[in-house]
């Protein structure tokens, strides 16, 4: 239990000729206006919070919801400057809670001048004589903006913090703003959990610059992130520690920046594994200590690590990144002014740290994951000070995979002749808390095999086959596509035919009179759609999941031999083409806009003209280009049934750079890196911005941070993409990598694949439905591939393979999911296999000569179909040697029962 909020009142600074009476008179006296280096910032008058941070040049931009000001007024509502306490004195076990925000009042002026803009006591009225003196002061120091709390024990007991929290109150209110006035004016806060080393990164949402860093003032740890929500007493009143501003799929919420966290460890959050070990700390009588953040600009997103190096902060970079499957090694680079004095991992053992000497400045360490889950590797300083870098281990990417597979077609496998609703055969949903298949929900697609909670299961356990087909599994899917797709699922027949409903399953006992629907369940929410409902065919998302699959045949039909029986490879790219076509004829409102997996859409057409299939080519080219002329004519063609949206921009993306409009194009990609971040946590990084599919397809349903939702992998594609037409630009890379692998660790240890991470600390897991997982597994899929990379600072490194040189010539081990591409950087190639799988490649980085090792032929793969792109304008292009036939536009390659070496060589 915790005692009653306390109040922490508080008085303005002095403006002019104004007396703190006349300020508290005038509770709409201007703001107070200064003038740093950085920044014009503008503080409240009554409170000395943050009203507006606007950094130099960067055209107007607001990184605090200014314009929003009017409308957030009174008891309750945080901005920065506010300050959250949880304590208890000595020898009791009940924590008091304080808040700045709980009820305004004017603060109380201490001298300000010099380097200090304004200055207050927050502790005139504490309520219960907390006894604790708080003072907070805006500075520049060095021409930085800083803002520092002083907190004094002014009693004779001492006095234990148990929760200190710092609000991050941002711009991220999308309510009531069109898409362009969103990417013009709104940024999304994403922080590193760090200790220590922590901070928190400010982006726009249209990825231009400047970006904002708030960073640790003094010894401030960042220890948790923990969300302020807006949840409300029995009386309406607003919860302590609570903010007014209704969350929602427009407001994602703000957090705070905990440099304590024990006291909610304690009892909110009891039970859960948190980023870091939750600590508190005690100030003696008399005793007084100092936290605070100050604020800095990068010029440009990808400038952030350069300008943490120049504030002086300890910077981690993971290659290739922070999720570590056992069979691959990383490296952790680290550059600091203090020297590494030790290094622990937690849970021990989990990981294996060994020096592994430097980089220009860098000091290199080489890591082996060998524990399952999350881990955290803990860097101490010489000055004190502890920066913690947070790891996910997995299996082998391709034994998780693998695994995936296999729990899909045993867990996921649902054979009912009898079933109602005519789901049988089929992949359902899936309860992980209960180990059993999802047969009814309140949202009925959960249950109806559409929608992306619905289809999620079945499109994982197809696009799994695209590169790791097995024969059972194939057979069981083929089941699923005659029995109930086509005709059930895929309308047939008649005017709507091709059509692809919102779900097989539904609230309607007059249309299903003998079926006994859950009495537990609240059928009255609109989610609850009756047949009519179920059976629309107008959402065009729904569409690109059966296309995914009916094309995923196609390619398993055309290039392997005996896994596909129904039909042959032609009924299955028709198929793929005529769902493409009836998405735009049938569902027209939504297919106005990008959907996820739309790139499948792009390879459709590839392949009906690779096919000789010109008429449908040219019809399929006409209807895609028509929707791609509305994306140009927009500034940022990126909404969807939501107001703002992180799916739309993959699709996007994909048919600006095939219409050649390169100009919108990069647009997309970098409005995608404002909402996808590279950051030392398997969590956060490449975790593209997603906060309410809880919603509709988790089993807790909640607005909140998802880590690694589809988003994240879906996103990555654009990403890689562009990557490799620029290699130069590393930071994608980056980030698409993490998107990429973060997919990974939502498979748990028997295979279950998880809709996305719950980041909130009173959580901190996996959600328990698969939900609309298999669109994120699209995304890994689409995109799994090993990366050979000459970084100018780290020198040669491997994304996704093992990298080794010897005798001048470097090589890389693919060890991705699939195995099936490898890009070799420094020669822009881009090198996919239709089918059969990659052992080796090697460079030669002076003769600029290729050599590929190809894996023996399986039961179902006697030959392999090899394609060779110089991605990179300038550069030369491939081709391959003896022991290859020209054909589709690549090259066949005949194997055995030993591997097979294609020479590659520049023309």
């Amino acid at each position: 239990m915790m005692a009653p909020l306390g109040l922490l009142i508080a008085a303005p600074v002095m403006q002019g000729n104004a007396t703190p009476a006349d300020q508290a008179a005038s509770p709409t006296a201007s703001p107070l206006r200064f003038e740093t280096a950085q920044f014009t910032v503008s503080l409240d008058p009554m409170s000395q919070t943050l009203v507006s941070l606007v950094p130099k040049g960067g055209d107007g931009v607001d990184f605090a919801p200014s314009d929003r000001a009017a409308q957030r007024l009174g008891d309750g509502y945080y901005n920065v400057g506010d300050i959250d306490l949880r304590v208890r004195f000595a020898g009791e076990t009940e924590w008091r809670d304080y808040s700045t925000a709980a009820r305004r009042a004017p603060v109380r002026a201490l001298a300000a001048g010099g380097n200090v803009l304004a200055a207050a006591d927050l502790g005139g009225d504490l309520g219960t004589g907390v006894g604790l003196r708080v003072e907070r002061r805006w500075i520049v120091e060095d021409g930085k903006l800083a803002l520092r709390f002083r907190l004094t024990n002014t009693r004779d007991r001492a006095i234990e913090m148990g929760g200190l929290g710092i609000p991050m109150v941002f711009n991220n209110i999308i309510t009531d703003r069109s898409l362009e006035e969103a990417h013009a004016k709104a940024s999304f806060a994403d922080p590193y959990i760090g200790r220590d080393a922590g901070y928190v990164q400010v982006t726009r949402l249209n990825g231009k610059g400047p970006a904002l860093l708030v960073l640790p003032d003094g010894r401030t740890p960042l220890e948790a992130w923990k969300p302020i929500l807006d949840q409300k007493n029995a009386d309406g009143s607003i919860k302590p520690f609570n903010d007014p501003t209704k969350r929602g799929i427009t407001f994602e919420g703000f957090h705070q920046w905990m440099v304590a966290s024990k006291g909610f460890a304690e009892t909110e959050w009891k039970g859960v594994e948190q980023w870091n070990a939750p600590s508190s700390f005690t100030l003696v009588p008399g005793e007084t200590r100092e936290i605070g953040v100050r604020f800095a600009t990068a010029p440009a997103i990808r400038k952030i690590e350069d300008t943490l190096t120049a504030e002086g902060r300890p910077v981690a970079v993971g290659i290739p990144g922070y999720v570590l499957p056992t069979d691959l090694p990383g490296d952790l680079f680290l550059k600091a002014r203090s020297a590494v004095k030790a290094i622990t991992v937690s849970p021990a053992g989990a990981i294996d740290v060994t020096r592994a000497g430097s980089a220009k400045g860098w000091a290199r360490y080489r890591l082996k994951g060998n524990a399952w889950g999350r881990a955290r590797i803990e860097v101490a300083y010489a000055d004190g000070s502890v920066q913690a870098v947070h790891y996910f281990v997995t299996k082998p990417s391709a034994t998780a995979v693998s695994d995936l597979g296999r729990f899909l077609f045993d867990k996921h496998w649902y054979d009912n002749p009898a079933d109602a609703f005519g789901r049988s055969p089929s992949l359902m949903s899936y309860d992980r808390d209960a180990n059993q298949m999802v047969l009814q929900e309140d949202r009925v697609w959960m249950a109806g095999l559409s929608d992306e909670g619905g289809a999620g299961a079945w499109l994982a356990g197809i696009m799994k086959q695209l590169g790791q087909p097995d024969a059972v599994e194939v057979v069981k899917f083929e089941r699923f596509v005659t029995e109930t797709l086509d005709g059930r699922l895929q309308v047939n027949e008649g005017k709507d035919r091709f059509g692809v409903r919102k779900s097989l399953f539904y609230y309607d006992p007059k249309a299903r009179p003998g079926f006994a629907y859950d009495p537990a369940t609240d059928w009255k929410l609109w989610s609850a759609w009756d047949k009519k409902g179920a059976d629309s065919v107008g959402r065009s998302f729904n569409y690109v999941h059966v296309a995914a699959a009916q094309w995923v045949l196609y390619r398993l039909a055309r290039y392997h031999e005996g896994l596909v029986k129904a039909h042959d490879w032609r009924w299955y790219l028709n198929r793929a083409y005529e769902t493409s076509m009836a998405m735009v004829r049938l569902a027209p409102h939504y297919a106005q806009y990008g959907q996820m997996e739309g790139d499948v859409f792009v390879d459709i057409l590839d392949d009906l003209k690779r096919e000789g299939l010109d008429a449908e080519a040219r019809a399929l080219e006409a209807v895609m280009q028509g929707r791609a002329e509305r994306w140009r004519s927009e500034d940022f063609p990126f909404g969807s049934e939501m107001p703002w949206d992180s799916t739309g921009q993959e699709e996007v993306y994909a048919w600006m750079r095939y219409f050649g409009d390169d100009e919108k194009a990069d647009l997309t990609r970098e409005v995608i890196l404002g909402y996808d971040p590279t950051i030392p946590h398997w969590g956060y990084n490449g975790s593209a911005r997603r906060y309410w599919d809880f919603q509709y397809a988790g089993k807790v349903k909640r607005i909140e941070r998802q880590l690694h939702h589809y988003g994240s992998a879906n996103n990555a594609i654009p990403l890689f993409d562009s990557y490799r037409r620029d290699p130069k630009d590393i930071h994608l890379l980056r980030v698409a990598y993490g998107g990429l692998m973060g997919t990974t660790t939502n498979i748990d240890q028997d295979g279950f694949g998880s809709a996305a991470f719950h980041s909130f600390p009173d959580m901190m897991r996996f959600d328990a439905y698969n939900g609309d997982y298999g669109m994120g597994f699209f995304g890994h899929v689409w995109e799994t591939a090993s990366y050979l990379v000459d970084h100018p600072t780290f020198g040669w490194i491997g994304f996704g393979g093992e990298v080794a040189s010897k005798g001048g010539s470097v090589s890389i081990v693919p060890k991705d999911s699939f195995r099936s591409r490898v890009f070799v950087a420094p020669a822009g190639l881009w090198l996919t296999l239709d089918a059969g799988r990659f052992e080796r490649v090697d460079y030669d980085p002076k003769t600029k000569r290729v050599r590929v090792t190809l894996a023996p032929a399986d039961a179902h793969t006697p030959r392999a179909w090899l394609n060779v792109e110089t991605t990179v304008a300038g550069k030369a292009r491939y081709r391959a040697g003896a022991g290859t036939s020209a054909e589709r536009g690549g090259y066949a390659v005949a194997l055995g029962d030993k591997a097979v070496q294609v020479e590659l060589s520049p023309e």
